[in-house]
């Protein structure tokens, strides 16, 4: 169920969407060549809802530490300019791929959090906004915002008819990088600038199966050199040998271990290179088995389970998969181990 922010779910009536909204889109999206074509073919269909004034798509990267955005107004002329948002900062969107909950409501329901939004949309007329999830394995891949100038009650229908924009938007997004596009920034999972006081490092490993002990060592390396709390670093550990097993097994080639620290967040992203050969799989997501300890995916169960947030994504040239930990502070020198 939504985020109840102001909103009413309860009844099934109400305004609906323009007829034929969701066809039309699904038409543009699926003749979309790069990850461009599905931002101007989204924020045109969405701009026909009623009351919608503005528009906007963000897309995680790098391991869900920053979003890449653009958004475009009713009256708008100017080509998409793309930009990014801090994945830390307290906004929304940020909320939204974070939680993977939708927010619905009105300005005056959201003011008490995002007060320096809330201010600004108002300078432009806007009353009322809904953020949704774009769906992924593990964590959303992004998440899509609309701002109203014209109250609104976001009927059962109006938030049915969101959700399942935001499908297909994933969707689009998901085959555009799994097929490729004509811009390979679209396509390759671009590694974000480290803001300064962030601590990264990073390791090409072997795609045999020494390499799940080599980044394991590698990690309890970092963590120890960091001062990350223990029991933030043992799960980590725990999550990492599953994710360099299934490059393994699945691509059999090398991978690259990219280790971050940033605003009291642990990720860890495991890259191989893999493409589209025949040894790969179309997704990393759990399995329903039972015993989460076995690996083909299962172990992606342990993954779910463990960390605060996960995902992987698939393009040309390999698969991505992604977790973060959130840290409870740093130990102290004394307690640190090797």
């Amino acid at each position: 169920m939504p985020n109840g922010l102001g909103a009413s779910f309860a009844r099934g009536d109400g305004p609906r969407a323009p007829l034929g909204h969701l066809t039309r889109l699904g038409l543009a999206l699926r003749g979309a060549r790069d990850i461009d074509e599905i931002a101007s073919a989204l924020l045109t269909d969405v701009l026909g809802l009623p009351g919608v004034r503005r528009v906007g798509l963000a897309l995680a990267e790098g391991g869900g530490r920053r979003l890449r955005f653009v958004a475009a107004g009713r009256d708008d002329d100017r080509p998409l300019e793309w930009c990014y948002i801090d994945a830390y900062e307290d906004v929304p969107l940020t909320t939204v791929v974070r939680t993977g909950e939708p927010i619905f409501g009105g300005l005056d329901d959201l003011g008490g959090r995002f007060t320096k939004l809330v201010e600004d949309q108002r300078r432009q007329s806007v009353v009322a906004l809904a953020v949704v999830p774009l769906p992924g394995t593990g964590s959303p891949i992004g998440a899509l915002i609309l701002f109203f100038d014209t109250e609104q009650t976001f009927y059962q229908a109006q938030v049915r008819l969101l959700e399942a924009t935001a499908r297909r938007t994933a969707d689009a997004v998901r085959r555009v990088r799994l097929t490729g596009g004509r811009n390979g920034a679209d396509t390759v999972p671009a590694e974000p600038e480290i803001p300064e006081g962030a601590l990264t490092a990073s390791i090409l490993l072997e795609g045999d199966p020494q390499a799940s002990g080599a980044a394991r060592r590698f990690l309890r390396e970092r963590v120890a050199e960091w001062a990350v709390d223990r029991d933030a670093a043992d799960t980590a550990l725990l999550c990492l040998s599953e994710l360099v097993t299934n490059a393994v097994i699945h691509a059999g080639t090398a991978s690259e271990l990219r280790v971050t620290v940033e605003q009291g967040v642990l990720t860890v992203t495991v890259r191989d290179l893999g493409g589209l050969g025949p040894k790969t799989t179309v997704d990393a997501e759990p399995s329903g088995d039972l015993d989460p300890l076995r690996v083909d995916g299962r172990g992606l169960m342990l993954v779910e389970a463990l960390s605060d947030r996960w995902g992987s994504e698939r393009d040309v040239t390999g698969t991505t998969v992604w977790f973060a930990v959130e840290l409870d502070g740093p130990r102290e020198p004394s307690e640190q181990t090797g």
